[in-house]
């Protein structure tokens, strides 16, 4: 048998939600298999490829590579959701703690999230009774699960808050939610195309589906998610609009609809004839999101562009170009549907109108010179200097 690289399985939160991450070491002949799984994506931000963390999915993994090389799954034996030795008592715990989440009404990916991380903590602690974790458990379970794996930082943040919320729903168990802490959150920012790079990459997609789709993530500034839940319905040509129903925070809202979009849109509506949602898939399902992440990559590369580029820069370009035309940072705030002003307000810092008023000082000790005009104080960047 021909040795192949070692596959090495892990379990991540990433996009809000359990992945399975499936490393080795770089090979023409693996990737190839990977690809043939179906739903496998490749994340440039874990630098792997992944998919949802499932029972079925696991299967895929397994049966794929049975026979052609060493599977290594030693890192999710323990705390894999199919794979936790939990008793029925705090089996019943757990589920009683996802029906709360629903009774609360939070996101399903919020309750999905919430509950795998307190079943991977119940599980690191699976000797010790419920009643009897102290914050210095949650501790261990930090240092040994997210630092040693390098969790990000907002994964962390979202495994506090979820046991925040697990000790009010289970106000026995003696961690002081005051004395937890969130680490602060990472302040990047974020990826913004210019507008002809925006331009490039629809330029370059040839596929009507797949324009329409990139089309309407930037002119409208939505979410991905928002983008494969849109129904026909909630598509107002007549007053170029769209409702978004459900978005964020359970939020509706009224996005606008870019006029240079209609033809494309009645287009690529005559021409696949959609029946529920504004995208679909195979026998009139949603289509999926990893489908639009990859053929937005292939469009990227088309496009010669070396910047990161997801769905959501998308989303970033458009509130940054609107800032820059000077729209108001509360229509932007609405159009997106953020909840909070701050969060719009990240935007002022990668818009560049204002900043490239700013003359730098370097240009204004040059002008000063020039205008100077003596011999002594002439100067060439270049390097050319007349002294």
């Amino acid at each position: 048998m021909k040795k192949y690289p070692t596959i090495y399985l892990e379990q991540q939160v990433h996009r809000n939600s359990s992945k399975l991450l499936i490393r080795f070491e770089y090979h023409n002949d693996l990737i190839a298999i990977i690809r043939g799984i179906g739903d496998a994506t490749w994340s440039k931000t874990l630098a792997t490829w992944y998919l949802e963390n499932t029972k079925e999915n696991y299967d895929k993994i397994i049966t794929a590579f049975k026979g052609v090389t060493t599977i290594n799954a030693s890192k999710i034996s323990k705390t894999n959701p199919f794979k936790r030795k939990l008793t029925n008592e705090q089996k019943t715990i757990l589920n009683n703690f996802f029906l709360y989440l629903k009774g609360k009404r939070y996101s399903k990916s919020t309750i999905d999230t919430y509950t795998f991380f307190m079943a991977d903590f119940v599980n690191f602690h699976s000797k010790t009774p419920l009643e009897e974790l102290t914050n210095r458990d949650v501790e261990l379970f930090i240092e040994k699960v997210f630092i040693e794996r390098n969790y990000s930082v907002s994964t962390q943040r979202q495994f506090i808050s979820a046991l925040k919320i697990f000790i009010v729903f289970y106000p026995q168990i003696k961690i002081n939610d005051l004395v937890l802490e969130r680490p602060k959150k990472s302040r990047k920012l974020p990826n913004v195309l210019s507008s002809e790079e925006v331009i490039k990459i629809i330029q370059v997609t040839k596929n009507l589906k797949h324009r329409a789709i990139l089309v309407l993530l930037y002119s409208s500034g939505l979410r991905i998610s928002e983008v494969t839940h849109l129904l026909l319905r909630n598509i107002d040509i007549n007053r170029r609009q769209l409702k978004i129903e459900h978005g964020k925070g359970r939020k509706d809202r009224y996005v606008s609809l870019a006029a240079t979009f209609l033809p494309l849109l009645q287009n690529y509506l005559v021409t696949y004839a959609p029946t529920l949602f504004f995208v679909e898939g195979l026998k009139g399902k949603k289509y999926s999101e990893s489908s639009i992440r990859k053929f937005l990559h292939k469009s990227v590369a088309k496009a010669g562009i070396t910047k990161k580029v997801t769905p959501h820069t998308l989303r970033h370009s458009y509130a940054t170009h609107l800032l820059e035309n000077g729209v108001g940072l509360r229509h932007i705030q609405e159009l997106l549907g953020h909840a909070k002003p701050e969060t719009t307000m990240i935007y002022t810092h990668v818009a560049k109108k204002d900043l490239l008023e700013v003359q730098s000082p370097l240009d204004t000790i040059l002008l000063h010179l020039k205008k100077n005009n003596k011999r002594e104080e002439k100067f060439l960047l270049s390097g050319n200097n007349n002294l």
